[in-house]
């Protein structure tokens, strides 16, 4: 997938359209800069808004992968083809979030305990050192929050029973027995409880 070509292709059907950065920004919802950054190739639209997109510059989404045009006689290949490279772009991205998780939650740690150790060898008064402990704990528990966020919406959950993957909300993921990534949840599509594992695309 290249997204400078992609970028380039975006440019020219919105001038096809007779729309401006700002007016197609408009309504996408998004900021002229986010088009930019499209029409240069320094990033690619979010998945959310990528179908409403291709409806305003008059494409679809197997053309804005292709950064052309698709003919008919081969639509089904390229359609394949399409899907592939946007599971493969799912995948990257969780697992990056995923990966993202385990850095948050090592600094969140390794700043609990270099407080913690400052509190306990370093001579000062009492109440400062109950601060700086305080202060500590605080830093680990916000970092455990954003950290646990990621895991619960970067990829998706897959029931042991029906298979659904699903994406459950947080506090579901808070309160559930884990080991690592797998959690003891309740399946929102058949209702049964079973160890539910982390997978990175919705497609099986």
């Amino acid at each position: 997938m290249n997204q400078t070509a992609i970028g380039i292709f975006i440019s020219q059907c919105r001038k096809e359209k007779h729309l401006t950065q700002a007016q197609l920004a408009e309504r996408l919802g998004v900021s002229d800069r986010a088009v930019s950054k499209w029409e240069t190739g320094k990033s690619m639209p979010d998945a959310s808004i990528m179908l409403d997109l291709c409806e305003q510059i008059g494409i679809t989404v197997n053309d804005l992968f292709n950064a052309r045009r698709i003919n008919m006689e081969n639509y089904k290949e390229i359609a394949e083809k399409t899907l592939l490279e946007m599971r493969e772009r799912e995948e990257q991205s969780a697992r990056k979030m995923l990966s993202l998780e385990w850095v948050i939650a090592f600094i969140a740690t390794f700043a609990m305990l270099g407080f913690i150790m400052l509190a306990a060898f370093v001579d000062m008064p009492n109440w400062l050192r109950g601060v700086i402990i305080c202060a500590g704990i605080l830093i680990f528990a916000v970092g455990m929050f954003f950290a646990l966020k990621i895991e619960a919406e970067a990829g998706f959950y897959e029931c042991p029973n029906c298979k659904e993957r699903y994406v459950p909300e947080y506090k579901k993921v808070f309160f559930a027995q884990h080991i690592n990534r797998t959690r003891k949840m309740t399946c929102p599509h058949c209702g049964k409880k079973g160890w539910h594992k982390k997978v990175l695309t919705k497609e099986k």
